[in-house]
């Protein structure tokens, strides 16, 4: 169970307070409402270049990192299609170094044509790197808009191409910073051995003066329902051929979400796995195998993926694989199977929560979906899906017309 406190200041930032007498230190936590799905088609990975560009210094701070790291504290960010999320971590007595930095970056953040330049070549050469340059770096650049056709999610986070980061113009990101990076689209969690009424004091003294923005309206274009099988094969300098199966999924409020995560941890979490053991370890026709979901807020996928074993090929894969998966569409999981499933959710779920800035993120997560609380409420919910829930879940996730197949065919020097 994890307590905490919501307050709201008159500009409209949500503030969640989470009191751990136990720990020496504080994590403030930082979610913008804003993701990869919020850019236009013509200007994408501007999300993820705002990430950078908030470590380039504001108005009156010219270095984020030095006053952090001189009162003992790190931070980081990350982004994804749907939020950006900062955090710091630093000694509670230090605490308003942090709550300084933070709210003078959301206030004015420092658009210096050098930053730009700066963070844009991070970018960039990250591009480079993670994306063009290495073994399978490209396969979510491929898989997303054979998946997705009209809701952005059909193109990765860090954007479509190099060229939209390229020709990013100061007017651009001033103008995404403007509607995205205030009060009332952010939501703050203060974390440690703070009290409430001392946390209301500072919140209020560095964020109470930020003006206030109206929330943008997010009117984004729906996936229409799938109805065909999609597949593509590319040919890459790869080691070994590999497979990517996308099936779309519910959206992250719907029960079908958590059927959905119980299910494809039965496939492939674990040496245990389904998809390990038979086509791994019986059939060898893999030599690695994964079954996840992308986590999104909207409609996501369940993703299978692994490498094939020499002298497998993807006919022999594809046949296989969807024989196990008929399996979960025509018999009911066994009460053993689904209930070592739900005790390692469990266990993980309270490992995770022994971390203050975990319990810190997943509050401020939940607050995104309508509510903190639900971070109490999400183990009840799993421990309560039906081996007849699963099978009617896998029913509809598990259709020809609802997959999307990536396949990357090594070409040998």
């Amino acid at each position: 169970m994890i307590d905490f406190n919501r307050f709201k200041l008159e500009n409209g930032l949500t503030v969640l307070h989470h009191f751990d007498p136990t720990t020496p230190m504080a994590v403030i936590n930082t979610l913008y409402d804003v993701g990869a799905r919020d850019e236009s088609e013509d200007k994408t990975g501007f999300a993820h270049l705002f990430e950078h560009l908030m470590f380039g210094g504001s108005v009156n701070i010219p270095d984020f990192d030095a006053p952090l790291q001189n009162a003992g504290g790190e931070s980081n960010a990350f982004t994804s299609n749907d939020i950006t999320n900062y955090y710091n971590v630093l000694p509670v007595q230090n605490i308003e170094t942090a709550l300084w930095l933070e709210s003078d970056r959301m206030l004015s953040l420092g658009f210096t044509p050098k930053s730009l330049e700066v963070q844009r070549n991070v970018v960039i050469e990250e591009f480079k790197q993670r994306y063009l340059n290495q073994p399978y770096g490209d396969v979510w650049l491929e898989l997303r808009p054979l998946a997705y056709h009209k809701h952005p999610y059909k193109w990765a986070t860090i954007g479509k191409n190099i060229q939209h980061i390229e020709e990013a113009t100061m007017d651009d990101v001033k103008a995404f910073f403007k509607a995205h990076y205030h009060p009332a689209n952010a939501i703050l969690c203060i974390a440690g051995n703070i009290s409430l009424e001392e946390t209301k004091r500072l919140v209020e003294k560095w964020y109470g003066d930020i003006p206030a923005s109206l929330k943008p309206e997010r009117i984004l274009p729906k996936e229409p329902v799938q109805t065909e099988f999609r597949e593509l094969t590319i040919e890459r300098k790869v080691p070994n051929d590999a497979f990517y199966y996308a099936f779309k999924m519910p959206e992250r409020r719907s029960f079908e979400y958590y059927v959905t995560d119980i299910i494809s941890d039965a496939l492939g979490r674990e040496k245990s796995s389904r998809l390990y053991f038979k086509l791994k370890k019986e059939l060898k026709l893999v030599t690695s195998i994964n079954a996840y979901i992308t986590g999104s807020l909207d409609e996501g996928l369940l993703i299978i993926d692994g490498k094939l074993s020499d002298g497998a090929s993807f006919e022999d894969l594809d046949a296989a694989l969807w024989s196990l998966l008929e399996e979960l569409k025509t018999e009911l999981m066994p009460e053993t199977e689904a209930s070592k499933l739900l005790i390692k959710i469990r266990t993980v779920k309270e490992f995770q929560e022994q971390g203050l800035l975990n319990r810190a993120m997943n509050l401020c997560n939940y607050e995104l979906l309508g509510d903190a609380n639900g971070v109490n409420e999400e183990n009840a919910l799993y421990q309560s899906i039906t081996p007849q829930q699963i099978k009617a879940v896998a029913n509809q996730l598990f259709k020809k017309e609802n997959t999307s197949v990536l396949r990357v065919k090594s070409i040998k020097e």
